[in-house]
């Protein structure tokens, strides 16, 4: 699998990550519904055997599930990969959530991050959300004294502005930004993806298949028999009408170009992705091993600008 370096950092990431979201169950505001915890095991084995070298999770999945998971997988592997987790999203004896970016808060949530993954050292430690905003340089140099001490190699920033990415940026070097892209929801390109190449901060894309959207297997009917714990079902918009709707429609387009190229709709949606050179990777969640084996070829697809052309008439449409 092809490996990109990870902005100033030099170090080289697979062009697919594992993202371990739903690994955090179903038992918290943004769960994706019931999951089993030896069958997310196995996929985080999967992907380290297909050759993915890095896994990208969160304190807040599960509320420290989702990193207890995964420290449970890395106790198996003699060679370890690269980990990247987050902060500045904590919860209380009610397990409800809230941001915060307080120094002491930050410093905290590393130490219960470094004790569930089992690991010395955090390889990425990324700020979750830029909330609250009057805070952000308190806890980018929370993040930056956590690096100078050893307990995180680089700090990382996750759904950040320009301007937000600026001001930590003159704190200490960003060595990378996790924002949303997919062909659904493409913000990022207009400011954030050429500040990213031009400051060379690498980018770590989440939701690259949309929350499952664009593997082509959801339907209306797939939604509606959806666990109620599945925060898509009930907080995300386009799993809701009229969007649902449109964006099937467009997924119709989509599907002859990914099946003329010998590929499936949710490599074609990642290899789009993974297009721009401004992108070191893109985070892929999996729930079962299964669902490793048919995203991973995505990585190394070879890809054509008159692909890109014919995809942009259907989004654009």
């Amino acid at each position: 699998m092809q490996a990109r370096s990870l902005g100033y950092t030099g170090e080289q990431l697979t062009s697919i990550g594992l993202g371990t979201w739903a690994h955090g169950g179903g038992d918290w505001a943004f769960g994706w519904g019931a999951q089993d915890d030896d069958e997310s095991v196995r996929a985080i084995h999967a992907a380290l055997d297909a050759g993915i070298n890095w896994v990208d999770t969160a304190a807040v999945y599960g509320l420290g599930h989702a990193e207890k998971v995964v420290g449970r997988a890395l106790k198996e592997r003699s060679v370890k990969p690269f980990i990247a987790t987050k902060c500045s999203l904590v919860w209380d004896e009610n397990r409800k959530t809230h941001s915060c970016l307080r120094a002491e808060s930050v410093r905290a949530e590393c130490e219960a991050s470094l004790k569930r993954l089992g690991v010395e050292v955090i390889d990425l430690y990324q700020i979750h959300w830029p909330k609250p905003e009057d805070d952000i340089e308190e806890g980018w140099g929370a993040v930056a004294d956590l690096i100078r001490e050893g307990k995180v190699r680089y700090g990382g920033l996750s759904n950040f502005s320009v301007p937000q990415m600026k001001r930590a940026q003159a704190i200490h070097p960003i060595a990378s930004l996790q924002p949303p892209y997919s062909m659904l929801e493409r913000d990022v390109e207009a400011e954030i993806l050429p500040w990213c190449a031009a400051n060379n901060v690498g980018v770590i894309v989440y939701s690259p298949l949309q929350k499952g959207l664009l593997t082509g297997k959801i339907t209306r009917a797939y939604v509606e028999a959806m666990d109620d714990r599945d925060h898509r079902k009930a907080l995300d918009p386009m799993f809701k009408e009229p969007a649902l709707t449109e964006i099937l429609a467009r997924l119709e387009q989509l599907k002859p170009i990914a099946e003329r190229l010998g590929i499936t709709l949710a490599q074609l949606a990642v290899a789009w992705i993974l297009r721009r050179p401004e992108v070191t990777a893109a985070i892929v969640g999996a729930r079962r091993p299964d669902q490793i084996e048919g995203v991973a070829p995505a990585a190394d697809i070879p890809w054509a600008e008159e692909v890109t052309t014919e995809i942009e008439a259907i989004l654009r449409a």
